[in-house]
């Protein structure tokens, strides 16, 4: 279904805006090496990926989608990397919805961004 068309639909919205996307997403130990680099006091290897990394949105956006893939199939939300839309007709279950989207982020290691989150618009 369209994006467009499925909002279109909608009634109730709830923008998130996650704090340090990246920077929370650990490197695996096997993969390390793929961005160590050189510095003057000898090698670095970094356990969480940066920006400026190849691919780092792309692989974040992955990682978003396959965390909340079922709220996604079914139509109630939507991602696009470090900002997640839940939309649904009514209040009714709006709250739940919000509920088990920060719950799957928190424990992910994945913090929302108040100041920058609209809650119900």
């Amino acid at each position: 279904m369209d994006i467009l068309e499925n909002i279109r639909t909608k009634r109730v919205f709830t923008k998130i805006n996650l704090r340090w996307e990246y920077n929370n997403i650990r490197i695996k130990k096997r993969d390390k090496w793929k961005v160590t680099f050189i510095i003057l006091e000898g090698s670095f290897e970094p356990t969480v990926i940066f920006f400026g990394l190849t691919n780092l949105p792309a692989t974040f956006q992955a990682i978003m989608n396959e965390l909340l893939r079922d709220l996604i199939n079914i139509g109630k939300m939507a991602i696009f990397i470090d900002d997640v839309i839940i939309r649904t007709d009514t209040e009714e279950g709006h709250n739940e919805i919000v509920v088990e989207v920060i719950k799957r982020l928190e424990k992910n290691n994945l913090y929302v961004k108040p100041e920058k989150c609209k809650w119900k618009v």
